[in-house]
């Protein structure tokens, strides 16, 4: 299926969110999530079927001051 990830257009086989994610390369990074402009909690993303064309967001988290 083809999302877009950041921004970027993707291909896909998985069809969760959470599968997405170890597809792409997040695997177990502390990452936050959302698809089409909603947040989507860790605790959903095994749950979270994604749709042909959805929009997904990563973001990881930033250290400094």
């Amino acid at each position: 299926m083809r999302i877009t990830v950041n921004g970027e257009g993707r291909e896909v086989v998985a069809e969760t969110l959470a599968s997405a994610l170890a597809e792409l390369g997040y695997g177990a990074a502390r990452i936050a999530t959302a698809v089409d402009g909603d947040f989507v909690p860790a605790s959903r993303r095994a749950g979270y079927t994604l749709a042909d064309g959805a929009a997904v967001e990563i973001l990881a988290p930033m250290q400094g001051g």
